[in-house]
Parts: C-alpha cells; sequence; structure tokens
C-alpha cells in the first residue's frame, strides 16, 4: 500500500477511506521549503493539498515515485500542472463536492451588502450602546435581493447553484460562460419536488449592462482582471461585485477607484491577490464585506471533499 501526504490536511470521511484501504495517510504539516525533501526521503506516492500548499516543479521532481497530485478544491492554479503532464503524474481536483457552499457563500455576501450587515456587525460592539440611532439610520436604505438581476460569469457547477439560490429569492438571473449556451438550473424543493429553468448565455457586455449584481466564478486568469475598469464601467451606478473565484479575478485597485468614484455600490470578497496578505484598503473599506477565502469551509463540503478525493487518488494509485 501507498505513503500518502496530506499536507494542508484532509477531512476525516477521507482519511476513513484511505484506511480502511490499507494506505498510510500523514497529515502533518510540511513546510514549503522542505516538502521537496520530505516527498523524497519518505518516499511519497500521492500528495494531497489545498490552497496553501503550493506544488511546483521543484516538489515534482523530487521523487520519481510520486504517482498523484490531488487538490481538495477546484481550482489547480497553485499545482503546475503542465510539469505534472510531463512526469506522467495524475492531478486531480473534487469539483462537484463544494458548489453549494461556495454558492451560499456568495448569497450571504449579497445579503450583508444589502442590509449593511458588514458594517453593523463590525461597529455595534465598540458603539452600539453610544451610538445606536446614527447606525440605525446609516444601515436604513438597505435593498431587497427580490426583484434584482444577478449576473453570473462563469456558468459551471457553482454558477448553476448559485442561479438555483437566486432563482429561490426571486432574483432575475443572467449568465455568460463561453463554453456554454444554455443550462436547465435544477432547485430542488425540500419535500415538494424539483424545478427547472432554462438559462441561456449572453455574451459578458450585455450581462454587465443588466446587472444589478455581478458574481464571478471563473479560474484564475492568465491574461489579467476578468472584471476591471472598463468592464465596471459597463455596469449600472450602484452595482454590487462578488468575488468567491480567486484572487486576480477582480482589478483590486479599479474596484476601489470605481467604489471612491461613487459607480461601484461594493463588493464581496472571499479572495484576493497576495493571499494570505491582503491589500488592507480592501479589509477596511466600508463598502466591502469580506471573508478570508471560506468558499468550500463548511463540514458538509469538506465531507463530500475527503471521500471524493479519496476516491479518485485511490483509483489513480491503482491504475
Amino acid at each position: 500500500m501507498s505513503l500518502i501526504l496530506a499536507n494542508d490536511g484532509i477531512d476525516p470521511s477521507g482519511l476513513k477511506l484511505f484506511q480502511e484501504a490499507g494506505h498510510t495517510v500523514i497529515t502533518d504539516k510540511v513546510p514549503q521549503d522542505a516538502l521537496a525533501d520530505y516527498l523524497r526521503e519518505h518516499q511519497v506516492a500521492a500528495l494531497l493539498v489545498r490552497s496553501a500548499t503550493k506544488v511546483t516543479a521543484k516538489e515534482l521532481g523530487a521523487w520519481p515515485g510520486l504517482k498523484v497530485v490531488g487538490r481538495g478544491g477546484v481550482g489547480l492554479d497553485n499545482v503546475d500542472q503542465a510539469t505534472a503532464k510531463q512526469r506522467g503524474i495524475a492531478v486531480i481536483n473534487t469539483p462537484a463536492a463544494s458548489s453549494e457552499s461556495v454558492a451560499e457563500l456568495a448569497m450571504a455576501h449579497m445579503y450583508a451588502l444589502a442590509r449593511f450587515l458588514h458594517t453593523t456587525n463590525r461597529h455595534m460592539p465598540s458603539v452600539g450602546t453610544t451610538e445606536f440611532d446614527r447606525l440605525k439610520k446609516e444601515a436604513s436604505k438597505g435593498i431587497e435581493l427580490r426583484g434584482r438581476t444577478l449576473g453570473i460569469i462563469g456558468f459551471g457547477r457553482i454558477g448553476q447553484a448559485l442561479a438555483a439560490l437566486a432563482l429561490g429569492n426571486g432574483m432575475k438571473v443572467l449568465a455568460h460562460d463561453p463554453f456554454v449556451q444554455h443550462v436547465r438550473v435544477e432547485l430542488h424543493i425540500e419535500g415538494y419536488g424539483t424545478a427547472y429553468v432554462k438559462v441561456d448565455t449572453i455574451p459578458v457586455a450585455e450581462l454587465l449592462r443588466q446587472s444589478d449584481i455581478i458574481s464571478l466564478h471563473v479560474p484564475k486568469p492568465k491574461d489579467g482582471p476578468v472584471i476591471g475598469a472598463l468592464e465596471m464601467a459597463l455596469m449600472p451606478k450602484g452595482a454590487l461585485v462578488i468575488n468567491t473565484a480567486r484572487g486576480g479575478v477582480v482589478d483590486e485597485a479599479a474596484l476601489i477607484a470605481a467604489m471612491e468614484e461613487g459607480h461601484i455600490g461594493g463588493a464581496g470578497l472571499d479572495v484576493f491577490v497576495g493571499e494570505p496578505n491582503p491589500d488592507e484598503r480592501l479589509l477596511n473599506h466600508p463598502r466591502i464585506s469580506v471573508s478570508p477565502h471560506i468558499g468550500a469551509s463548511t463540514n458538509e463540503a469538506q465531507g463530500r471533499i475527503g471521500i471524493e478525493l479519496a476516491e479518485k487518488v485511490m483509483a489513480a494509485l491503482a491504475s
């Protein structure tokens, strides 16, 4: 059986599957600068990571017995896929496991911005007893999401999961995806069955012009941000931007400028350029709802990720 290093941890559900199959799983965190030597010295057959550990050519070339790199989550931007392919190392991710959790976080940021929860939660503990009326007044101009138009850029699993939530909340949904023409979005209503809504994708410029809220669900861009100053200029005044995808999908400097000019109404950000050291201007901006890259960080998603990762990795090891 094989030695597996889960360098960013693994849910007990996945750990159990590995152990029942006779594999040895190490969950101790190996520092990035010592990872290549560890892989070689311990003859690791499979390396499991999330977003914290980077798998570069150095790690991939450290030990010829490394057969699999498994990424718990969707994005593979922290794995050198070209080198892995060259060396015959399988690269696996878990695209189906975290869609609902990421979609729910995107909705949470929308609701926070719509009702100023991101600011009242910051200030109520410190001045709620002395400036209650002021805080109430500042938060009294909230909006309802029902009836608003949500534009979803990237209409894969996560985008479709978000569309179902938005439709269930009475929102109009527009979508853009160069690889998808239309989708039958499933709205599962517990205890009542499933309804289906056909959503046709449209050109991105058209989506930007019509949407009150933009939510991005695309991979990390190679050629610059997906949403920059030009794209923000197309959006209606007061539009909101939600990014739970990857840092760099949105031009952060352009976003701050557009908010300061009063054109963009606010943003919900779970991901940042330069993680784990985001720009403090974003963290402290009164129009930005922030979270620390927790899109897939729910008990349910981590359980599904652990199982999917274990099943895929063991299949790759056996091939």
